[in-house]
């Protein structure tokens, strides 16, 4: 997961879980998102780059 390019389709911003598509090898899933910078918001269309992964389905994110 880490290093993969994902695209915010919920909004992500300090103290809220937001949502980003991945894609997989079966196509593209949803993954609960939080952002590197806590104090940033990222809004929804913004392209990220993962930077972390928990799993099975947790992501932290920078943008691109």
């Amino acid at each position: 997961m880490v290093g993969k390019v994902g695209l915010v389709t919920g909004t992500l911003a300090s103290g809220q879980v937001g949502e980003v598509m991945l894609v997989t090898s079966g196509g593209s899933e949803a993954f609960h998102a939080y952002a590197s910078n806590r104090d940033e918001v990222v809004p929804v269309g913004t392209r990220v780059l993962v930077i972390e992964y928990f799993p099975p389905r947790t992501v932290v994110v920078e943008p691109m």
